[in-house]
């Protein structure tokens, strides 16, 4: 791997192990950062469990997927952040995870995921759902193997902060490693609390113009919580 920052690479070896503590990765997921300098390669782990990455274990990889160092074993869903980075700008670091309250919200047409607490003011009014067999037909493995798979997926997302995946999981985007980290944890948050709230009758949830000033407010704040999850792990 070409010299990176080391801060990035620590900052991110810290985002794997707050989403493991936190239970929104387990021995699957995946977590990534775009290079300032060079906004084509992003950084990840090799294919391993993120609660055990260090260092040592981040990769750098281009666009195409392909990691720099020879020899690496790379996450098969490796696409995901390859085709969002490609399509987003504005996009720095991604979080794909299989966290279980959104699983819940991707299987359920009725009902959307929508913010209901202002903590999770970014996911607004309602959250796109990839459905795979859209894009590959009725018979997958549910998994985002490919760059056509990872250009449709990045369809669904859209403009938004996050995209549901029917069946399997979400994937979270963000402007850098605190704020997507943040997301990916108040986003299953998020999803408890409606989940629970809708069981005890009608819930009252944030306007479009309350999640939008709530969430320029948090991203001014994101700091507090990122320094406090660095701190516990």
């Amino acid at each position: 791997m070409r010299p990176v920052d080391r801060n990035l690479v620590e900052d991110l070896v810290a985002a794997n192990r707050i989403l493991a503590s936190r239970g929104i990765l387990d021995g699957f997921g995946h977590v990534s950062v775009r290079q300032a300098e060079r906004p084509d390669r992003f950084l990840m782990a090799r294919s391993m469990a993120p609660a055990l990455v260090t260092a040592d274990d981040i990769v750098e990889h281009d666009l195409d997927g392909r990691a720099v160092a020879s020899g690496i074993s790379t996450y098969l869903e490796r696409f995901i952040h390859c085709e969002i980075y490609r399509a987003r700008p504005d996009v720095h670091a991604i979080v794909h995870s299989h966290s279980p309250a959104l699983i819940a919200f991707g299987v359920v047409e009725s009902t959307p995921l929508r913010a209901v607490c202002h903590t999770a003011a970014f996911l607004g009014t309602c959250t796109p759902v990839f459905e795979i067999r859209e894009a590959a037909g009725p018979a997958t493995d549910m998994l985002i193997r490919s760059p056509e798979l990872g250009r449709a997926l990045t369809q669904s997302l859209g403009s938004s902060p996050l995209v549901l995946m029917r069946g399997h999981g979400s994937t979270v985007v963000g402007a850098n490693l605190p704020q997507v980290v943040y997301r990916a944890i108040y986003a299953e948050l998020n999803a408890r609390l409606q989940s629970e709230a809708m069981r005890s009758g009608a819930v009252t949830y944030l306007t479009e113009d309350e999640a939008r000033l709530a969430a320029e407010t948090n991203d001014g704040a994101i700091g507090r919580s990122w320094e406090l999850w660095r701190r516990a792990i």
